[in-house]
């Protein structure tokens, strides 16, 4: 084990240095994967762009019907042909979304309780489920930290990893922040840093400040969540900063659904995420769109 007594902070994290390792794929981290890896992640990540948008809406399985949730069918469904990706748990996906779609799906693989927070004990679904479903990715939750149930969180990370890697299917590692927990770039380095380091292909991660450190030393893409609803021009501005601080993309929820317009909003963020364009921009097509 290495000594904890002289650990130092991280200084050299080669900012504004190309990664080496991208030259021959467009996914970070995945150049020496196999070709079942790289099919599924060039399905989430746009090929031209190495960036994704993807929809989350698996509040679900531990909010209940939220607001922009209560009837996926009306809400979300209509905003699926703009995404490059959708992430959902299991129940959703078979009760609701239309079967016919050509987006990716990155399935929500843990499943904890409703009380205080995700983190309770989470457990990990059969694989054989992931399978069935054809999905691209699984999405598995970390959280680090003394009240979070930290070794519970990275088992089940690690067993995703050893299971999933079996059938070439990419684990989103997905970082939790409780409520006792610091939003900071030391904890977000630290988390998605320990994905990376046990398996995971993706991290899902938040924007904070010092970001663009987390994500160049992080060897797998990082998409940002989009946490709390924000006014839409707040949220397009979110996107780009993360994008510019070396983000590959986003994975936003509310900030989509419980727009005052989903379908316009959704579109502006992939505009500003593929197309490089700037939040003021985006926010002028969110308004245009929205007519």
């Amino acid at each position: 084990m290495a000594d904890l007594d002289d650990l130092r902070e991280g200084v050299n994290f080669g900012l504004g240095v190309a990664d080496t390792q991208r030259r021959s794929f467009h996914v970070k981290g995945a150049g020496n994967l196999a070709w079942g890896m790289k099919d599924r992640l060039s399905r989430i990540f746009n090929p031209k762009t190495g960036k994704a948008v993807m929809l989350a809406f698996d509040h679900g399985f531990i909010m209940g019907p939220t607001s922009g949730l209560e009837r996926i069918d009306l809400n979300i469904v209509p905003l699926i042909e703009y995404a490059d990706c959708l992430m959902c748990t299991r129940g959703i996906l078979r009760s609701t979304i239309p079967a016919d779609t050509t987006k990716p799906i990155c399935l929500r693989s843990d499943a904890g309780t409703s009380v205080l927070t995700e983190l309770n004990d989470n457990v990990l679904i059969d694989i054989e489920d992931a399978i069935r479903l054809n999905v691209s990715a699984m999405a598995v939750m970390l959280a680090i930290g003394e009240e979070a149930h930290e070794a519970q969180t990275v088992a089940n990370l690690y067993r995703a990893v050893d299971l999933a890697s079996r059938y070439d299917i990419p684990v989103m590692g997905v970082t939790a922040v409780g409520k006792q927990m610091a939003r900071d770039a030391r904890y977000f380095g630290l988390a998605s840093r320990i994905c990376a380091e046990n398996g995971a292909n993706i991290v899902k991660t938040y924007y904070c400040e010092g970001f663009e450190k987390v994500a160049a030393a992080c060897p797998v893409p990082v998409v940002i969540a989009g946490g709390k609803k924000l006014p839409e021009k707040e949220a397009l501005e979110l996107c780009y900063k993360a994008v510019n601080d070396g983000a590959a993309g986003v994975d936003m929820g509310r900030n989509v659904f419980q727009s005052s317009s989903p379908v316009a909003m959704i579109q502006a963020v992939h505009a500003v995420v593929h197309q490089g364009i700037t939040p003021e921009q985006g926010y002028e097509l969110f308004l245009d769109l929205s007519k």
